[in-house]
């Protein structure tokens, strides 16, 4: 029993494995009958003569279904690989186009010497590195950053940047069609003291004659109010209306005449000023590695009292009064001389500054058949009378603090020729320098309001000792 049952089992086997080698025998033709007409390789009728082609078994109906499906989802599988291929190009050649754009960008603004000057990872990296994301733990740039605060809204047109005023002229131009008001009051104050020595000396510590101790204080407040506004986007005008309160006082003492006290002579005079009218272009387009030029010409009038229609105190020449001080009796408001200066003021953005600077030179047209006004109604005539012009430059830096307050320094210089009467120098009259450092700052309070502060302080023995200035400039 034992010999029928595994010799059963041995049948049973065999038989298996025969018809499983015909399965496989059938898969093998089915796929190399199809090989050699996708492979190009020779068919079986054009083989050598005396070969005999390989049998094959006919493929089951289910295995040449599922052959089919998975031809298909190959087929389905090449094209969305040829798909995706696409789109990978078509994105590649995009990230080119945006990474031209964003360099192009990038130096239109000075962002990269933005970057390097405020450190980051530009500055551990040294001063040829780009501006672009750090990459992260696994190599890639990181790009998804997060912007930290506004971004400050895009120019609309090529304007210089606004900084902190510390001169009379702005250094950025109205826009076209925009008024602007603004209001200011300004400060000064100045004292001289001067010795005068009336005699001769025999040795140099022994003096015959008189000696004039004299200090002079004076005390100036100008409340103006100026009118801009934009014929284009590159030509303003301006008109400045002052009103000046002006006081001094002159403390003297004669020595060696018995005097025990001082002399005190104080005057004072308000009224209009001189007027102003100013026209401001703007010659070419800047940018962060270009300077803008604006040029600018001032007309000064004399519609201030003058120092010729004050009343003057007599000194020795005149007739009524030959122990008068000299001084005029009321202070003038304005020159008394119409004026005329042009300009050029320059701004050049190095973020994160502002370097700006200026240069002017006014010309006092001289007045002819002039006289003093003298005590009890005299008059003293003097003919032709020539002030000295006065050439100024000034320069300076400012500094964005946020995007409300700017903060501004400068050094402005003018030299101031001689006075002349008649042709012939008056006595006394030198050429002189005034220096002044200037200290500005401005706070936005508004989009059309903004505060502007500056203080003066002389550098020089001719300069006034302080001079503040506040202005408020409203745009409408």
């Amino acid at each position: 029993m034992e010999r029928k049952s595994w010799r059963r089992l041995c049948t049973t086997g065999c038989a298996g494995l025969v018809l499983l080698g015909g399965v496989v025998s059938a898969q093998e033709s089915g796929t190399t009958a199809a090989a050699p007409q996708a492979s190009g390789s020779t068919p079986a009728s054009a083989q050598a003569p005396g070969s005999t082609p390989a049998a094959s078994a006919p493929m089951p109906p289910d295995v040449s279904k599922k052959l089919a499906e998975q031809g298909e989802q190959l087929d389905a599988m090449r094209s969305q690989i040829n798909a995706y291929t696409a789109q990978l190009d078509a994105m590649k050649r995009a990230l080119v186009a945006q990474e031209a754009n964003y360099h192009a960008l990038r130096h239109a603004v000075g962002m990269d010497v933005l970057d390097a000057q405020r450190g980051g990872n530009i500055n551990a990296s040294g001063g040829g590195a780009s501006a672009l994301p750090m990459p992260g733990p696994d190599g890639v740039q990181q790009t998804s950053v997060q912007p930290v605060g506004q971004a400050p809204p895009p120019p609309t047109d090529n304007k210089p940047p606004a900084v902190a005023q510390i001169s009379d002229q702005p250094g950025v131009l109205t826009p076209r069609g925009v008024l602007v008001v603004e209001p200011s009051y300004q400060y000064g104050y100045s004292s001289v003291e001067r010795v005068d020595l009336i005699g001769y000396t025999i040795i140099p510590a022994i003096l015959i004659g008189l000696i004039d101790a004299r200090e002079v204080r004076t005390t100036t407040q100008t409340a103006t109010l100026a009118l801009r506004y934009g014929l284009t986007n590159r030509l303003e005008v301006e008109v400045r209306v002052p009103y000046v309160d002006a006081s001094s006082y002159t403390t003297s003492r004669e020595i060696l005449t018995g005097s025990s006290e001082d002399n005190v002579f104080t005057t004072s005079g308000r009224g209009i000023g001189d007027v102003e009218a100013t026209a401001r272009y703007q010659f070419n387009d800047g940018g962060a590695d270009s300077a803008y030029y604006v040029g600018w010409l001032r007309y000064k009038s004399r519609t201030g009292t003058d120092p010729f229609e004050v009343i003057t105190d007599c000194v020795v020449r005149c007739v009524q009064n030959t122990t008068g001080t000299g001084l005029p009796l009321q202070q003038p408001t304005g020159s008394g001389f119409e004026s005329l200066q042009p300009g050029l003021t320059w701004l050049l953005p190095s973020d994160p500054v502002v370097i700006f600077g200026n240069i002017s030179y006014l010309h006092n047209f001289p007045r002819y058949n002039v006289s003093l006004n003298i005590l009890n109604g005299g008059k003293e005539p003097l003919g032709k009378v020539t002030v000295g012009d006065i050439f100024d430059a000034s320069i300076g830096v400012g500094l964005a603090l946020n995007d409300r307050a700017s903060i501004s320094f400068g050094y402005d210089q003018s030299l101031i020729g001689i006075s002349k009467v008649n042709n012939k120098t008056v006595p006394g009259s030198v050429k002189t320098t005034e220096g002044t450092l200037l200290i500005g700052g401005a706070y936005r309070l508004s989009d059309k309001r903004t505060l502007n502060f500056t203080l003066g302080v002389g550098a020089t023995r001719d300069t006034p000792d302080v001079n503040m200035t506040v202005r408020l400039p409203m745009r409408y």
